[in-house]
């Protein structure tokens, strides 16, 4: 068996022989060499380039001074603005948390305080009600008709008497706890059959005394509470912009350069106008104009003005003059004010308003003059004196800068007519929309007004 197998073993080894004899045969070259090319002689070496200097600085002149310290102050104002936003929500949040807090703490009290006054009412009448009859039973044996009648009328009376005064108790104790959803749950929650008997509500009776202590204390907290958060209210709704006005005009410092020019859609002689606006004044010297129509002739026509504390309307000259007093709170906060002028030439009856209300009226004022047409309109500065770069003859001199006018103004519109009284009531309501109610000669969002020397629209 072994000598038939040697056969196979030899073939077997002879291919193998020959099949590394052929593999060993073929030669596999690697090439090793770096295709790329990155010598750098010496020759070809760049030099370097040479830097130029800085560029020098040129002189800032006077107005570019100006105007930066325009962009600084309005930076500022912007930081405050934000600042004071943040400090409003940390005190609405804290004051938030101290209301919850009471009525968590406070609000089981109130509750059983409210249905043991609910206890003792129906307690009382119940008891009224059955001495009621006993006392007519005693009058009628030992009286008249006449005085039966008397007594019990007068008993009627002390009934209903006592009935008011525990149900002027009851509505006290619920308008404390309209702020208290879970007292109000609670005591909602109780039917009238969970009323104990007698003998339970006289046990309880000792209690009143304490749970209205508490009750009391309960209420002067949240209208102590009440009374701040008005505060923080009022004080945080002066920054904002009055009557749905959503642009006002933003007179930065007192200058003579600083003024708007407003150019009415229908120029027209008028025999009666009126004018309004909203102004929140900076500060205001003996003399501040707001509003100043005039010409060539008569730079006086129409003018609107603030002093320390009064307010000016004038029509065909400062000798036609309505003077208001107490309108303008000189050493106080700044705040917005609602100011109209009307005039009507037929009786000359010239009135002014401040904030809703006529506050001055004087008859006789320029009676039978017209205000012509072709003159100029300017907020925040007088006609007389302007312009220096204008070369009008007449008014060779610039504007005073002891009259402009630093603030905000807004709402700004005239009309060819005598408004009424419930009309300019609607125009100065703060939460109102009294934007919307545009003039027909000046309209403000609508007619043309150009700012000049740093006045500028802000939102």
């Amino acid at each position: 068996m072994f000598l038939r197998r040697l056969p196979q073993a030899v073939c077997m080894l002879s291919a193998c022989l020959c099949l590394v004899r052929a593999y060993g045969d073929d030669d596999i070259e690697v090439n090793y060499a770096d295709n790329y090319y990155n010598e750098i002689t010496d020759g070809d070496t760049p030099e370097p380039t040479p830097s130029q200097a800085p560029c020098g600085s040129t002189d800032l002149t006077k107005w570019d001074k100006l105007f930066m310290m325009l962009e600084n102050s309005q930076m500022r104002e912007n930081m405050l603005l934000q600042y004071s936003d943040d400090i409003i929500k940390v005190e609405m949040s804290s004051l938030r948390a101290e209301l919850i807090r009471t009525i968590s703490e406070y609000g089981g009290s109130c509750g059983s305080a409210v249905e043991t006054a609910g206890r003792m009412m129906s307690l009382q009448l119940e008891n009224r009600l059955k001495e009621t009859p006993q006392r007519r039973d005693q009058t009628s044996d030992g009286g008249n008709s006449v005085e039966k009648s008397s007594n019990l009328e007068a008993m009627l009376q002390q009934l209903l008497l006592i009935v008011k005064t525990q149900s002027s108790r009851l509505a006290r104790l619920e308008d404390g706890l309209l702020t208290s959803p879970g007292a109000g749950t609670k005591l909602h929650s109780h039917k009238r059959s969970d009323i104990p008997e007698f003998g339970s509500i006289a046990n309880q009776e000792q209690e009143i005394p304490s749970q209205q202590a508490v009750l009391n204390g309960v209420l002067a907290a949240l209208h102590e509470e009440r009374l701040k958060l008005n505060e923080v209210l009022r004080s945080s709704r002066q920054r904002y912009i009055p009557a749905g006005c959503e642009m006002a005009l933003l007179f930065p410092m007192r200058s003579h350069r600083i003024y708007t020019s407003v150019t009415p859609g229908v120029p027209q002689s008028l025999p009666s106008f009126t004018v309004c606006m909203w102004v929140k004044p900076t500060v205001v010297s003996n003399k501040t104009v707001l509003f100043s129509y005039g010409n060539r002739k008569n730079p006086y026509e129409i003018q609107l003005l603030v002093s320390q504390s009064s307010a000016f309307f004038t029509v065909g000259g400062e000798a036609h003059l309505v003077q208001a007093r107490g309108v303008v709170n000189p050493g106080g906060a700044s705040k917005w004010i609602h100011l109209c002028g009307s005039w009507m030439s037929e009786q000359g009856m010239a009135s002014l308003w401040a904030d809703g209300k006529k506050v001055a009226s004087t008859p006789g004022v320029a009676e039978g003059h017209i205000i012509p047409h072709g003159g100029s309109l300017q907020l925040g500065q007088e006609r007389n004196g302007c312009c220096t770069d204008s070369g009008m003859p007449g008014f060779e001199s610039g504007f005073d800068s002891n009259l402009a006018f630093t603030g905000k103004m807004t709402g700004v519109n005239m009309w060819d007519r005598v408004l009424t009284a419930e009309e300019i009531s609607r125009l100065a309501l703060w939460e109102g929309q009294g934007c919307e109610q545009r003039g027909n000669i000046v309209a403000w969002g609508v007619t043309e007004m150009v700012p000049h020397g740093g006045a500028h629209f802000i939102n």
